[in-house]
């Protein structure tokens, strides 16, 4: 790179048009893909929510994922596959559209922009083991207070925070593997804990977070029987 050269500046890419990318406007509950679709593209969503949902052979229909702005989305194009779920707009959103070689080509050639994708597909990693983790070892109460926390962002300082989106109980049913009813009984009963709250949105406080709190790690018997 030259002295005259600007450094490669990963969010200016994803928000404008270019060769290979196009900025798309949807509008709430618009499908901006569906499952099956064949996938020559990866997607970045500039702002809005989208939520990601699969259905399976018998027509069941389950919401997987509620994403928002800066994330990627689609990452299956970049293998080959299809559309494993389809993606709808939670609310108007604007997406960066990248085919797929512009992607691969862009991140051969750009550090930065290498750096910024792999950090989002280690996040992702993250998420969905922490997800496997939660569906395989926590109460359906549990896996409905550490979602609400999750869609709510809940900062370390913040007294309040409301869901920016309107979420049936049907949708947070549909994302922890339970029936609406249940959820229903669990968010009555946080609500009379003072957990949350509903004023329009969703309303989630601090306190939710005493409901997730680990259990203390258990060491198989041969290490416990070691550290003593």
């Amino acid at each position: 790179m030259t002295s005259f050269e600007a450094a490669f500046d990963p969010m200016a890419f994803l928000g404008s048009a270019g060769p290979g990318r196009a900025i798309q406007q949807f509008r709430k509950n618009q499908h901006i893909f569906a499952q099956g679709d064949r996938a020559d593209s990866v997607l970045y969503l500039q702002h809005g929510r989208i939520k990601l949902v699969v259905m399976s052979e018998q027509g069941k229909e389950g919401v997987v994922a509620i994403l928002e702005s800066g994330q990627f989305f689609g990452e299956s194009a970049l293998i080959g596959r299809r559309r494993v779920s389809t993606a709808v707009a939670l609310e108007d959103c604007a997406v960066t559209t990248l085919a797929g070689p512009t992607l691969i080509e862009t991140l051969q050639r750009e550090p930065g922009m290498c750096e910024y994708f792999m950090t989002h597909l280690l996040k992702r990693n993250c998420r969905v083991e922490e997800d496997l983790i939660d569906q395989l070892f926590n109460s359906s109460e549990k896996r409905l207070a550490r979602l609400l926390l999750l869609l709510a962002d809940l900062g370390e300082h913040d007294t309040v925070k409301s869901l920016p989106v309107d979420i049936s109980q049907e949708t947070l049913a549909e994302m922890i593997g339970t029936t609406r009813s249940r959820v229903s009984h669990f968010m009555n009963k946080f609500r009379k804990l003072g957990f949350i709250n509903y004023n329009g949105h969703i309303e989630v406080y601090p306190a939710l977070r005493s409901t997730v709190l680990p259990d203390k790690a258990r060491l198989p018997e041969n290490e416990a029987r070691r550290s003593d």
